[in-house]
């Protein structure tokens, strides 16, 4: 801010208006705002924001470019506790509970396993039966991650399709004694009649 002479006395030219009036203009701060010093008497006699629009299209208000505020450390910080660096035991201030839930762990986990069973089911690859069975053991803490729970339904389907063999065999067994006793009983009453 310049400096003007009065009856030979240096005093301050005061352009508190101007500048609350750029600050509103200009939609900012009042910190914000430069006022060139050369055009101290021009900028001085503004007394509406008319005047003061007319002066920013002159460039003697400008606003001040916002301050840069570096994330440069931040992200280069970040990258490495990405890679595991600074979360040793003295860096850490919450308890294990706070800092990683075993409830949010919990709902992962059973997210990603009813996920998958709705994703069988689906496909058609277990019937209804055994979707229930295994979300129920789902829900009872018996599988500790998806490879477990697909290496049990894998299994699961062999024996099922082993049971159905064994029964088919039975089956045909059955049917078979079946056909030599009526066999039999038609022979016997062939002999006897």
């Amino acid at each position: 801010v310049s400096t003007q002479s009065t009856w030979g006395v240096l005093t301050m030219v005061s352009l508190k208006l101007q500048k609350r009036l750029a600050a509103s203009v200009l939609k900012c701060g009042e910190r914000k705002v430069w006022l060139d010093p050369n055009e101290i008497n021009e900028i001085h006699n503004a007394n509406s924001r008319q005047h003061v629009r007319k002066l920013i299209k002159d460039g003697y208000v400008i606003r001040k470019p916002n301050a840069i505020h570096s994330r440069a450390r931040v992200n280069k910080r970040l990258e490495a506790k990405s890679k595991g660096r600074h979360t040793g035991f003295g860096k850490r201030r919450g308890t294990r509970e706070a800092r990683f839930p075993t409830k949010v762990i919990w709902m992962r986990r059973q997210r990603v396993l009813r996920r998958l069973l709705r994703k069988y089911r689906a496909g058609g690859k277990i019937d209804k039966h055994l979707y229930h069975e295994l979300y129920l053991k789902c829900k009872g803490n018996v599988f500790k991650n998806k490879r477990v729970l697909m290496e049990h339904i894998f299994k699961a389907k062999a024996e099922q399709i082993r049971e159905k063999a064994l029964q088919a065999q039975a089956d045909a067994r059955k049917e078979r004694a079946k056909q030599r006793k009526d066999k039999r009983e038609a022979k016997d009453a062939e002999t006897k009649a």
